[in-house]
């Protein structure tokens, strides 16, 4: 993931409004625009003290590891000497607590895509060991103000967020009293179950409007999510299928070892049987195999730009190609393999798979994960008529252009392409050698009108083929 660490000033950057989006524990949150681009973004300030330090670079590492389409997007940080920065993806639907709050209570349907789409950023993320360790419904956005069935939700704050060691268990007493496991309150150890009880608490109140341990103080929610004894008032759940409360029960078990997995979440009848099937944003036809097959022959700049603009389009843009990427993912890891891309085409209606689709995806796979993350699918299909608009093309080249003086030096696009490990593959050199290819001029520097002109060009150069592209990690 391109994600730029900058020191100095950021409102030399962004104009940030005066007005905060949200306040917590760990900083506040308001809307800034950045200066050169527009770019509408969320800016999170968190205020340096020697004993948070240590937990903001915790948060901006973690953040900096996911990539899912249930999770929010980090885009750059910067630092000065009062402040840390993260400038995030701005969400304008607002928080699922709002939401509960205008509805009341949802219908099975509407809470069957929301718990999909919680439980699909939580799997992801305890796939890489990543406990939250504070999911409640102010930690929920949604992407836009689309009804729910059209709309995405993101998970945010990491702020509490650990990565956990093999066999390693955490003992913090840390989370929100409705929706803390109990294990965590005991002081006993505990791991990333302890998520899996909170996605229990808030599906209860999705579907009643009210969760499921209440008090009139702190103490007493507590003392009854230790206790660990809830029901289902018939006045308000008689309309709520067994399903849905068996998948509850199944994730409020006080035994950790009995609770669900968020896998196992995943495949229970009631979400796969009440969220709708998800089904590709397009046809799966040799259209799509031709955006997989220009991107593996482009060049390692185009395709680090193009990883760049899908890693900033708007939901609206890429809805899509979201839907895409979430249709292939069969397994709801939020990955995809060789065999998912496969199905998908077989199911698309292709009689006969390309012969080189196996290299083909194995090339995409930038990062030499053996799987297709979700921002490197989002690159290799996005289409020309989109990626090619001068807006879309400015916001990848200003996040080269570091100073912001209009070019992008050599110095500036090592910066960008984490050059400290791609200089131990290809050496100096290669750098060089991707600024001649673009470099029309040969001033040694790469304008707008030049990088427009490598965005609009087919294919790759003879230099960089196909082979070589697995070497940058974008």
């Amino acid at each position: 993931m391109f994600i730029i660490e900058k020191a100095g000033n950021i409102k030399d950057h962004y104009t940030i409004a005066k007005q905060t989006l949200g306040e917590g524990g760990y900083g506040s949150v308001s809307k800034g625009e950045h200066k050169q681009t527009g770019a509408q973004r969320a800016i999170k300030a968190m205020l340096k003290a020697d004993n948070k330090s240590e937990s903001y670079e915790r948060e901006v590492s973690i953040m900096k590891s996911l990539d899912h389409p249930n999770i929010i997007n980090l885009f750059e940080t910067f630092e000065d000497k009062r402040s840390i920065y993260l400038v995030m993806e701005l969400c304008s639907g607002g928080e699922l607590f709002d939401m509960i709050i205008d509805l009341g209570n949802f219908s099975e349907v509407d809470a069957a895509i929301v718990m999909q789409q919680i439980i699909r950023g939580v799997n992801y993320m305890h796939e890489r060991s990543i406990c939250h360790r504070d999911l409640k419904p102010e930690n929920f956005l949604f992407a836009s103000k689309a009804p729910i069935a059209k709309n995405n939700l993101k998970i945010i704050d990491f702020g509490l967020s650990r990565v956990m060691l093999p066999g390693q268990m955490l003992k913090t007493k840390v989370g929100t009293p409705y929706y803390v496991a109990p294990e965590v309150l005991t002081g006993s150890s505990y791991d990333q179950t302890s998520d899996l009880w909170s996605c229990g608490v808030i599906m209860y109140v999705l579907l009643c409007g009210y969760p499921p341990f209440s008090g009139d103080s702190d103490a007493e929610v507590l003392k009854k999510v230790k206790a660990g004894k809830f029901g289902f008032k018939p006045r308000d759940w008689k309309d709520v299928t067994e399903d849905a409360k068996t998948l509850i029960k199944s994730l409020l078990q006080m035994s950790p070892k009995e609770r669900l997995t968020a896998d196992e979440a995943l495949s229970h009848a009631w979400i796969k049987d009440k969220a709708p099937k998800a089904i590709p944003g397009f046809s799966l036809q040799s259209d799509f195999v031709n955006h997989l097959r220009s991107f593996q022959s482009a060049s390692h700049f185009k395709k680090a730009a193009l990883h760049i603009i899908a890693g900033q389009l708007s939901e609206k843009q890429i809805k899509s190609l979201r839907d895409t990427f979430v249709a292939l993912d069969a397994n709801g890891d939020g990955l995809l393999t060789a065999s998912e891309i496969r199905a998908g085409l077989m199911d698309g209606g292709i009689e006969e798979l390309p012969v080189d689709l196996n290299q083909i995806v194995d090339e995409l796979d930038a990062n030499g994960s053996g799987v297709i993350d979700y921002t490197e699918f989002l690159a290799a299909t996005l289409q020309k008529k989109l990626y090619l608009q001068e807006d879309v093309c400015w916001n990848a080249f200003a996040t080269f252009d570091q100073n912001g003086d209009g070019q992008i030096s050599p110095e500036e696009l090592k910066q960008v392409l984490h050059n400290d490990s791609v200089e131990g593959v290809l050496g100096a050199e290669s750098i060089a050698e991707l600024m001649r290819e673009v470099d029309g001029n040969g001033d040694g520097m790469i304008d707008f009108e030049e990088f427009m002109e490598m965005m609009r060009k087919n294919g790759g150069t003879s230099s960089h083929n196909a082979r070589e592209s697995h070497i940058f990690e974008i």
